[in-house]
């Protein structure tokens, strides 16, 4: 099997909801998000991809424009965790990128959440 990836990075802000007050992420809050986009194929195309970098181009277009300094509570319809956050990349990017496996998502350097395909 064969595996490529693309790395985006956005800034935004959120707060996690049904938390409890004390909690640090029910407040206001926002991260340097790094997502990683994972691509895999039995084979690849005439050139020797799974596919070319450049037609990942929508991905950094959407995340520039709908994710990148936004408050991500009004940009999703569930919680914006990272594990959320992974799957709706996910589901938005899936039927354009069938080759699409897997979506992780950073918070902080430290921390990872990811979502991937069934199979």
């Amino acid at each position: 099997m064969f595996e490529i990836s693309k790395e985006f990075h956005f800034s935004a802000s959120h707060v996690l909801e049904r938390l409890p007050e004390t909690h640090p992420c029910s407040r206001l809050h926002g991260h340097n998000y790094e997502t990683i986009f994972f691509f895999e194929s039995e084979t690849l195309n005439e050139v020797g991809f799974i596919i070319d970098y450049n037609e990942l181009s929508t991905i950094k277009k959407f995340i520039d424009e709908v994710l990148d300094h936004r408050h991500l509570n009004d940009v999703m319809r569930v919680n914006p965790t990272a594990e959320n956050i992974a799957k709706f990349l996910f589901d938005q990017f899936k039927p354009e990128y069938q080759q699409l496996s897997k979506v992780v998502v950073k918070e902080t350097p430290k921390t990872t959440a990811s979502y991937a395909a069934k199979g």
